[in-house]
């Protein structure tokens, strides 16, 4: 078997989200053959994304069954100079944002990131609430960054999850009071300052609103998608379409709503009781044609794990960490179609 019958088996193997054969979608960016074996690098940009890891189990099964042996890699080519990429080891950038704050958007990025840690990705997270940083907390990090020689920063890590936030660099209890440009010029340096490493996502919590930490971010670094968060009510709704407006005016794709505190279940009654209201935003995502990522309860155990820093996305026995892990697993692939989007149209 040579690249031409290795390429007629991949075109058996369908994309599960764009509907068609792998090689029409331009997905597979290399074949050799060599002693038996296939050597296949595949346009799979989003790791640890359930439905990309079904494409490649579909390619090692089509081959298999031709009694050839599968290596695969993975390649997406960003288009960019070495000199336009600000992160070149960061491969996916996920801004999670609100329109107002109280929505539960930063327990919506810490267990996201600790989530795709969880399924095996290298992962970051970056508290870009300046005003209001409280990653630290919700994951117990007292450990500050170190310093190397060329006055790099190195994150610590926590649950797998590489760490920033100015919450390591100011004091305690020490607000921060600054206009702006200092706020851009300390994001910008956090970003390009930071020894991150390789990292298959950064998370990033953005504050809520429309204000200068989000332009700093849109206009800086490219993001892949971003994470809307709200809750069932209108007056939550009103303000995520803020959110869903200001990422459209930039270009930039929005990965899908996510629903937190959609229903409490009571522990001592057992009732289910809609404090917030309920669906509302599955019906924003409806209406604005955009992924819906999922509901998450309004759980007392959420609370208590943010105070304690142990993300709930983490505890396997939970119905709600479960919730939390389905909205890890629709992002990661929401993350693979938009790549595998753009490879198309390349």
């Amino acid at each position: 078997m040579d690249e031409t019958d290795v390429r007629a088996v991949l075109r058996t193997v369908e994309d599960p989200d764009l509907g068609e054969d792998i090689v029409s979608l331009g997905l597979v960016n290399d074949v050799t053959v060599e002693d038996e074996t296939a050597r296949i690098s595949l346009a799979l940009g989003a790791p640890y994304a359930p439905h990309e890891s079904e494409i490649a189990n579909r390619v090692r099964e089509a081959l298999n069954d031709e009694g050839i042996d599968t290596e695969l890699s993975a390649r997406v080519d960003t288009q960019l100079s070495p000199e336009e990429q600000v992160l070149p080891g960061v491969k996916n950038i996920i801004a999670v944002a609100s329109g107002k704050g109280g929505v539960g958007k930063s327990t919506v990025a810490v267990n996201l990131a600790a989530g795709l840690a969880k399924l095996g990705a290298r992962v970051g997270l970056f508290d870009a609430d300046v005003y209001g940083p409280n990653v630290p907390r919700m994951v117990d990090a007292n450990e500050r960054p170190r310093a190397t020689e060329e006055q790099k920063l190195v994150p610590p890590e926590k649950f797998g999850v590489k760490l920033m936030s100015m919450a390591f660099l100011t004091g305690k209890d020490d607000p921060v009071i600054w206009r702006g440009p200092m706020v851009h010029k300390v994001l910008t340096q956090l970003w390009e300052d930071v020894e991150w490493g390789q990292l298959d996502y950064m998370v990033v919590d953005l504050p809520p609103g429309t204000g200068d930490t989000q332009l700093t971010l849109l206009q800086s670094v490219p993001v892949t998608g971003a994470v809307i968060v709200t809750t069932p009510q209108q007056v939550a709704l009103d303000d995520a379409n803020k959110g869903l407006q200001m990422f459209g005016k930039h270009d930039t794709p929005v990965l899908g709503i996510a629903e937190n505190m959609s229903t409490f279940k009571c522990p001592d009654c057992g009732g289910e009781h809609d404090i917030f209201g309920h669906g509302g935003g599955a019906e924003f995502a409806e209406d604005h044609e955009m992924p819906f990522l999922g509901s998450i309860p309004l759980d007392p155990s959420v609370r208590s794990g943010g105070d304690e820093g142990e993300p709930i996305v983490l505890d396997d026995e939970s119905d709600t960490g479960e919730s939390f892990r389905t909205l890890t697993e629709n992002v990661a692939n929401n993350v693979g179609i938009i790549n595998r989007r753009r490879q198309q149209q390349e």
